[in-house]
């Protein structure tokens, strides 16, 4: 795919660097693309939807984009948002945004109405890229309804053929997308983005249900991407299945980018699905398997009927929730010749920020999630946020240019995780030990991982308090033994009303993603509170537990 745009959006396309993780490196996501276009010109760095993606075929898909963006009014600082799975647009878009300096929202394609109005409205989106349709979902019909809810879109861009979509105003694919960049002659110079400039949005929800827009910039991306790469000995021979949503740190920055960093290649799917995994590892060799959990445990579950050659793995990492003693085991007893990974990071640290050493035993790496990675920072701190002696948990806290640039336009939420000095309240409890390994204790925030995907109580609560019949919820995650967690919700239920936990369920499926949407559901009289008048979740959470056992004996 031509491009006469090399220097309408400028990119540094050689700076003579002998490599993309030397110090002098290209400094943002699109130099760094550019970089590889240059050096390692016809080789592929993206196989998705039965393709190969040349290093160099992107760099120009990314620079079409980037002007089909400015011809359609797109300014460097705009944001640009996307809910789509997996795939060569959704990737295009990332690197059309990098290269002309706007910022890509990363929308989860699951978000329904309140989320994307939510988000759409905070981030003040200008275009939006999603499908027309899925199995699940009418986008383009949703959306002719629901745009005057979210003011600041004034595109919408489809993935499927033109029709799709088409008699709504502000409507295109992403071909005339493209069609649009290639057209344009004379594009006036719009600068190169800075280091520092947001490239992406990120939501995650805070302790009180409200999204937050971590602001990740080009330089905390590709600090831990390239911290990632360095520690785990990537490089061009390095390949993975990006099975893991591009929507979060774990398919962008774990993936997409430190693959891009390392020069190796990505086998990118729609989504995760367990047999498309392992014939992906099959087929293409690939020599590193990452995901969550969830997807280890159906995995393994899958090869027990559908049995293919697997053996080209050398690493296996493991992220997004505690790794389980009994799951290592069998992680390892599947893949004896590869090395088993803990991998942890949040969207705040724009990836990975600990991982297992390198050489650390099964033991180590179930009781441990690892060591700081890079030159990045981290220390354990007391209520008071003084720092505590290795062996006393505390709360984990970390430095360096992996931080986020604070959340969008949220001073006052930036400043309670974004502290004085560069340092990054994570809100996990951990232990020290004298060798630099940490051992997650606990979670200071109230958060849950299902299946690899955080949700929050408080936004739940939020939403099922609107039913006409709820007059109170609280919600937890409990253990489950595919999903990690689960979240459990206790309902009060108004006076005279007549409700139950289907009807409950179904109200948070129209409204929420479907991964939020309770898994238990327990209609009670009353909940224990504290002395301060607050629900004593932690009663709540030690019946219900009780409760379970009982139902099971």
């Amino acid at each position: 795919m031509g491009s006469p745009y090399d220097e309408a959006v400028p990119v540094a396309h050689d700076r003579g660097l002998t490599s993309p993780t030397a110090a002098a490196a290209p400094a943002t996501i699109g130099e760094l693309l550019a970089w590889r276009a240059v050096h390692d010109a016809g080789r592929t760095f993206v196989v998705v939807d039965g393709r190969r993606v040349a290093f160099d075929e992107l760099d120009h898909l990314a620079t079409d984009v980037a002007a089909g963006l400015y011809a359609w009014g797109i300014r460097p600082g705009d944001r640009v948002a996307v809910a789509a799975p997996n795939g060569f647009e959704w990737l295009g878009l990332l690197f059309g945004t990098a290269r002309l300096g706007a910022a890509l929202v990363t929308l989860n394609p699951r978000y329904r109405a309140q989320e994307l109005r939510t988000m759409l409205n905070q981030s003040g989106a200008r275009l939006l890229l999603c499908p027309a349709t899925t199995a699940e979902f009418d986008f383009a019909t949703f959306l002719a309804g629901f745009r005057s809810e979210i003011p600041t879109v004034e595109r919408f861009v489809f993935l499927g053929s033109p029709a799709d979509g088409g008699s709504m105003p502000g409507a295109a694919t992403f071909d005339e997308l493209v069609d649009a960049g290639a057209a344009t002659i004379g594009l006036t110079a719009t600068g190169t983005p800075a280091p520092a400039d947001p490239a992406v949005i990120l939501y995650t929800s805070g302790t009180t249900g409200t999204p937050r827009g971590a602001v990740l910039t080009h330089l905390s991306l590709l600090a831990s991407a390239r911290a990632q790469v360095a520690h785990l000995g990537w490089d061009e021979h390095t390949s993975t299945v990006g099975a893991l949503p591009l929507n979060h740190v774990g398919g962008l920055t774990c993936g997409i980018l430190s693959l891009l960093v390392a020069g190796g290649t990505v086998v990118l799917l729609p989504g995760f699905s367990p047999i498309a995994v392992l014939d992906a590892i099959a087929e293409h060799r690939t020599t590193v398997l990452a995901g969550v959990p969830t997807m280890f445990v159906m995995l393994l579950q899958a090869l027990g009927a559908h049995r293919v050659d697997t053996g080209s793995l050398r690493q296996v990492i493991v992220g997004g929730s505690i790794l389980d003693p009994s799951l290592a085991r069998q992680v390892a007893a599947t893949w004896p010749d590869t090395e088993l990974i803990n991998l942890y990071g949040l969207s705040e640290s724009s990836g990975a920020a600990v991982l297992s050493a390198r050489g650390d035993d099964l033991d180590t790496v179930t009781r441990s999630i690892g060591v700081v990675i890079g030159d990045f920072e981290g220390r354990v701190v007391d209520e008071t946020g003084s720092e505590v002696r290795p062996g006393t948990v505390g709360e984990l806290q970390l430095r360096g240019a992996c931080v986020a640039a604070g959340y969008w336009d949220m001073a006052e939420e930036s400043a309670e995780a974004f502290l004085p000095g560069g340092w990054l309240a994570t809100g996990d409890m951990v232990e020290a030990e004298a060798d630099g390994h940490l051992v997650v204790r606990g979670r200071k925030k109230e958060l849950y991982i299902q299946g690899g995907f955080n949700v929050y109580p408080a936004e739940v609560e939020a939403v099922l308090g609107t039913h006409p019949s709820v007059a109170l919820t609280a919600g937890f995650g409990v253990p489950d033994p595919v999903y990690g967690e689960v979240g459990a919700y206790v309902v009060v239920a108004r006076p005279g009303s007549d409700v139950g936990p289907d009807e409950l369920r179904a109200w948070c499926g129209e409204r929420l993603a479907d991964y939020k949407v309770p898994r238990h559901i327990e209609l009670v009289d009353e909940v224990p509170l504290t002395p301060a008048g607050k629900v004593a979740k932690a009663e709540l959470r030690r019946r219900f537990t009780a409760g379970s056992e009982d139902r099971r004996s």
